[in-house]
């Protein structure tokens, strides 16, 4: 009895996470073996998933979430360069803090609504070039299929980065102050300290959120796509999650929202995996 006491005291939150996380999957992965049709189903095997993978706008879509990874080193830079010059005192530093975060907490809709008017064709910023005479400059940034995707990465960019600035701030400020006078006091240079103290105290912040920053950008960029582009132009920012959402509720082909539902989990716990054991590697080395 002993042994299984402390199984018992965590039941009720396995039971929780079992209810609220592993039905769920195990319903998909299971809806994603059938094809529904007037609310019958009927057995695919794996006919979703060839059917999937001959469309090439779910090849597509998944290409767009590979091509948005690229906004994940940019924020990793961006938090660091931030939060090491906060950290070293900037004037103003707790103003300049708040003013970095705030994008992240704001709603996505919001942000997509705004963002959209700024870069229609005759929006803000186009106005802008204009009257200071570049108007070379000027483009239909998201009516554009050469640059909307990365104008969405950029309004991405733009709200998420912020976090990264906050947390590695936080750990900045718990590092021990022994390590940085001991380096003053050996004539290290500002480099050094950056590379051989304060990257390596950020370590495990900066694992954890790279991780989120990939999940980030495989499966929760929908919002950004459904306000600002709805897909378009030409499926040019179509990505995974808003092709799972008009196979599922506009075209209604439960099993293949299914499976594709399925296909971008197992692309994200990969390149997760991946990531910490290349990480282990190192830390191995």
């Amino acid at each position: 009895m002993q042994r299984l006491r402390p199984y018992l005291f965590i039941a009720p939150a396995l039971a929780v996470i079992a209810i609220v996380f592993v039905y769920p999957v195990v319903e998909v992965a299971r809806l994603s073996l059938f094809r529904v049709s007037g609310g019958r189903e009927s057995f695919a095997g794996l006919g979703n998933y060839l059917s999937l993978f001959r469309d090439p706008v779910f090849l597509r879509a998944l290409q767009h979430n590979g091509l948005l990874l690229v906004a994940v080193p940019i924020m990793l830079f961006l938090g660091l360069v931030l939060a090491v010059l906060l950290f070293e005192g900037v004037g103003g530093w707790k103003a300049y803090r708040s003013i970095l975060f705030m994008p992240y907490i704001l709603a996505i809709p919001v942000v997509g609504i705004v963002f959209s008017y700024i870069f229609q064709l005759n929006g803000i910023l186009n106005q802008g070039l204009r009257a200071i005479g570049l108007d070379f400059l000027a483009a239909d940034w998201l009516g554009s299929s050469r640059f909307a995707l990365w104008t969405v990465m950029f309004v991405v960019i733009w709200k998420e980065f912020g976090f990264g600035v906050v947390l590695f701030l936080a750990r900045l400020m718990s590092v021990e102050e022994e390590l940085y006078e001991a380096a003053s006091l050996e004539g290290a240079g500002w480099l050094q300290v950056l590379f051989r103290i304060t990257i390596p105290q950020l370590a495990t912040v900066i694992e954890f959120y790279v991780v989120i920053m990939v999940i980030t950008m495989l499966s929760w960029v929908f919002n950004y796509v459904y306000v600002m582009t709805s897909g378009g132009p030409g499926n040019a920012t179509m990505v995974a999650e808003y092709y799972i959402y008009l196979e599922g509720f506009r075209y209604n082909l439960q099993g293949i929202a299914a499976a594709a539902s399925i296909v971008l989990l197992a692309v994200t716990a990969i390149l997760i995996l991946a990531r910490s054991r290349i990480t282990r590697r190192i830390e191995l080395e």
